[in-house]
C-alpha cells in the first residue's frame, strides 16, 4: 500500500523537523468493525504543517498523514452506507455527540494511534470505524468532497455549535482564504448572516465578497477596526470566527454586541495566547475554544452542505501520490498561496509512477 508516511529526517530550510515519505507500507488487517474505503482523494490541512513543523501535541513518526478524504465503501462493517457508495470519514476519533467535548479519548485521523488518508488507492485502502462513516451529498466533484471534512466540521462547530449563530447575524471571519474560515463563510451566509473577513490579502477579500461577504479589512492595517466600523454602520457583532488571534483580538470588544461571543478554533499568529481584559467582562463577551467537532456534528453539517447544495473551494488539484506532489502541496500551504482547499486525488496513482 502506498502512503505518505510521517518520518524523522528534518528539512531545517523549511523549518520542519519531521518530513514526509510516499513509500510503500504493509496492508492492515481489517477488525470486525471495521469499514475498509478505497480512497479516491484526500486533502491537507494547516494541521499537516504544524505537525512537520513539531508544533503540534501526540506526534508520532511512522504515522501516515491526513485527516480528509473521499472514496468509495468495499466493505461495510458498522458504517450507515452501502458497499459501492461514495463515502466521507469524520475526521474526530470518540466523539459521538456531547457538545461540551468528546466522551473518550479524543483523536484526529493522521496522528498513531489514528490512521490517516494520505494514501493511494486500487488494491490500498484506509480501514476505520464503521461508526466514522457516513454517506458524501452526491452533488460534490472528487476534490470537493475531499476537502469537506475537517475543515467543514471545524467551521460548522465553531459557528453553530459555540459562536450561535443566527439569521440576520453580524459575523466577522478572520484569515479568510485558509479551509476553515471559507468553509465559515460559505455557512454563514448561507445560514442567513451578514460576513466581514479579515486578510493581509486584497484580493483574497475580493474573492471572498465575490462568495457572499459585505467586506474586509486587512489585518496588517494599523485603522483596520475604524474601517470595520464603517462597514458595520451601526450594526455590531454579534460573534468573532478566529483561527488566528493576532494584533486585532484586544479590538474585538469594540466591535462586538453586548454578550458576543469569540469562537477560537486556532492560535496561529498567537503561540504565546491571547488577553481577555476587562473590556471584554464589562461587555459580557464570551472566549470560546473550539477543536473539530463530534460525529453528530459532522452529520449536521452534512445535512447543512447537502440542503444549501453548498460547494467547498478548492485552490489546487494534484493527480497522483507522488513524492513530487506531496512535496509541492506542503509547500503551498507553508508558505500561505492558496485560496482554499489543496487536495491530492490518488487514484490510479500506480498508472502514473
Amino acid at each position: 500500500m502506498l502512503a505518505a508516511v510521517l518520518t524523522n529526517t528534518a528539512n531545517p530550510e523549511k523549518a520542519f523537523v519531521s518530513t514526509l515519505s510516499v513509500k510503500e507500507i504493509p496492508n492492515f488487517e481489517t477488525q470486525p468493525n471495521e469499514s475498509v474505503i478505497n480512497i479516491q482523494a484526500a486533502a491537507l490541512n494547516h494541521r499537516d504543517v504544524w505537525i512537520l513543523k513539531g508544533k503540534y501535541p501526540g506526534i508520532k513518526h511512522d504515522s501516515i498523514l491526513g485527516s480528509d478524504a473521499v472514496g468509495f465503501l468495499v466493505k461495510k462493517g458498522t458504517a450507515q452506507a452501502e458497499v459501492g457508495q461514495r463515502v466521507l470519514i469524520s475526521p474526530s476519533v470518540n466523539w459521538a455527540s456531547d457538545p461540551r467535548g468528546p466522551e473518550g479519548k479524543f483523536g484526529i485521523l493522521g496522528l498513531l494511534p489514528s490512521p490517516g488518508t494520505v494514501m493511494s488507492t486500487l488494491a490500498e485502502k484506509i480501514h476505520i470505524d464503521g461508526q466514522e462513516v457516513f454517506p458524501c451529498p452526491e452533488h460534490l466533484s472528487t476534490a470537493e468532497a475531499a476537502a469537506l471534512p475537517l475543515a467543514g466540521l471545524t467551521a460548522y462547530r465553531a459557528l453553530f455549535t459555540k459562536a450561535e449563530l443566527r439569521e440576520g447575524d453580524h459575523v466577522l471571519i478572520t484569515g479568510i482564504g485558509g479551509g476553515v474560515a471559507l468553509f465559515a463563510l460559505q455557512f454563514a451566509v448561507a445560514a442567513g448572516a451578514t460576513v466581514y473577513v479579515t486578510s493581509s490579502s486584497p484580493e483574497k477579500i475580493q474573492k471572498a465578497i465575490e462568495l457572499g461577504a459585505k467586506g474586509g479589512i486587512n489585518y496588517n492595517d494599523a485603522n483596520a477596526i475604524n474601517e470595520l466600523k464603517k462597514l458595520l454602520g451601526n450594526n455590531l457583532l454579534s460573534s468573532v470566527i478566529d483561527g488566528s488571534g493576532g494584533p486585532l483580538f484586544d479590538k474585538y470588544a469594540r466591535v462586538l454586541r453586548q454578550g458576543g461571543i469569540i469562537a477560537q478554533y486556532g492560535q496561529t499568529a498567537s503561540p504565546q495566547g491571547i488577553s481577555f481584559n476587562m473590556s471584554f467582562v464589562l461587555k459580557n463577551i464570551e472566549v470560546r475554544g473550539s477543536t473539530m467537532g463530534s460525529r453528530a456534528e459532522f452529520n449536521e453539517m452534512l445535512a447543512f452542505v447537502n440542503k444549501h447544495k453548498l460547494k467547498p473551494v478548492v485552490s489546487h488539484v494534484f493527480y497522483g501520490l507522488t513524492q513530487e506532489n506531496v512535496d509541492h502541496a506542503i509547500d503551498m500551504m507553508r508558505e500561505g498561496r492558496q485560496f482554499g482547499k489543496i487536495v491530492i486525488e490518488v487514484q490510479n496513482t500506480r498508472q502514473k509512477l
